[in-house]
């Protein structure tokens, strides 16, 4: 195995990026990889699930996240290891590769269980989502190719090579976007999960008509939509005015609570209300809820259960986002774990995009040429966004026909106003596509 055959397995295999990492004695089989000192790592892999096991003592206390991963061999071949995952210790907080060599038919055994420094290993995450690994000697061939190399990306403890086919993903949709202005207003549409085009006449319809511009189709699981972009719409009163508006970040249904474990009918009579313009039959759950502060419709707090805010680290991986009623009942709560597996992987690099609607004779968006870009996130950020009150919980959820057939729609909605989108990414842009 050589650099060049390296790269050309993993551009087959349809990966844009390959990270490297030198390994200290430490990082082996016994004490694990060290990954960095950060929840940044789930940016770049995809993660299946993410479990948490709790212990007495919150020091011991971490998160496991199972990964697809197997290892290369020297003549190429791939050998699965079902036994990997990350380690996330919110203590410090750092993540630990484990479980690598466990039920894996050839695996690098000589060279990931002996505390040998300087070896180097290679990953990268194809394009179904499995992680390719490759680890080699410090005194190999590959490791020396790798020394002369001196145009490499740093990206926490890793360094990075951008393979040729992706390495301008950034470019391509600036461009995008550019053309997407240029063509003034566009008539309202969506694509289907075969790629039709259809009308759309919904209020929300300003991100499907963007996505069907784009090619993006809709998907279930939490992916970035455009060559690696999350591309997100919202709409505006006037494009000079793009850093206060409201932008919907996610909108992840409840994994605990009354909501959950009762059911969206009974959550809505216990603490919706009455519809306020009047239409009978009707229940509302909306409002903007804030951290810490009790709601006056609802009677609910928005409680962050387990995060320190003064640190800003999590100190309980049983934590989540709760909201409390009066009795000290948790009417509906997101698991930290569930809302850590979406985040950090589908926001890494997000793309914000202005638009101005018209819904006159027919419905039509125009979207903006100041486009906001945010690169390198972690989801304690998020959280630290929601004790200072300035990501808050704005849900559109209605129950119609009570007495007949009640119908019911869910929405819950985590939103931000963009002026504050700064403070959730290491890097904050304003690009105009025109220039």
């Amino acid at each position: 195995m050589n650099l060049k055959n390296l790269k050309s397995l993993f551009t087959n295999n349809g990966c844009s990026k390959i990270y490297i990492k030198k390994l200290s004695p430490n990082d082996n089989s016994k004490n694990q990889v060290y990954f960095g000192g950060s929840f940044e790592i789930l940016n770049i892999l995809p993660i299946s699930e993410i479990k948490n096991e709790e212990a007495g003592d919150w020091n011991k206390e971490r998160f496991k996240a199972s990964i697809n991963f197997s290892w290369i061999a020297e003549d190429g071949t791939i050998s699965p290891a079902p036994n990997a995952q990350l380690i996330l210790y919110p203590k410090y907080p750092e993540v630990r590769f484990s479980g690598f060599l466990a039920k894996c038919e050839n695996p690098p055994s000589e060279l990931m269980t002996q505390r040998l420094a300087n070896r180097l290993l290679f990953f990268s995450v194809t394009k179904e989502g499995t992680v390719l690994g490759f680890v080699t000697a410090p005194d190999s061939e590959i490791a020396q190719e790798f020394e002369k190399i001196k145009t490499v990306i740093e990206h926490g403890v890793f360094s990075v090579i951008e393979l040729p086919q992706v390495a301008n993903n950034r470019a391509k949709l600036i461009h995008e976007l550019h053309r997407i202005h240029e063509l003034g207003w566009i008539k309202s549409k969506r694509l289907d999960g075969k790629g039709n085009l259809l009308p759309c006449e919904a209020p929300n319809c300003g991100g499907y008509t963007l996505e069907a511009e784009l090619g993006i189709t809709p998907n279930g699981y939490s992916e970035p939509d455009f060559m690696g972009w999350e591309v997100k719409q919202f709409g505006v009163s006037n494009f000079t005015r793009i850093n206060s508006a409201v932008i919907t970040l996610m909108t992840p249904e409840p994994t605990h609570g009354i909501y959950k474990s009762e059911g969206a009918e009974t959550f809505i009579k216990k603490y919706g209300y009455a519809d306020k313009a009047g239409k009978e039959n009707r229940m509302n759950f909306g409002g903007v809820h804030k951290t810490n502060v009790r709601h006056q419709l609802t009677n609910l707090e928005m409680q962050l259960i387990g995060f320190d805010s003064e640190s800003g680290k999590i100190r309980n991986t049983n934590g989540r986002i709760a909201l409390v009623d009066v009795k000290g009942n948790e009417a509906a709560s997101w698991s930290f774990a569930s809302m850590l597996l979406h985040w950090n992987r589908k926001h890494n690099q997000a793309c914000y995009v202005p638009s101005l609607s018209e819904t006159g004779n027919e419905r039509q968006y125009k979207y903006g040429n100041k486009i906001i870009l945010g690169t390198g996130t972690d989801f304690q950020l998020f959280l630290g966004q929601m004790a200072c009150g300035n990501i808050y919980y704005d849900p559109g959820i209605k129950m119609e026909n009570i007495e007949t057939k009640p119908k019911i729609k869910k929405r819950s909605q985590f939103r931000i106003k963009s002026q504050f989108l700064p403070n959730l990414y290491k890097v904050n842009e304003i690009i105009d596509t025109n220039l």
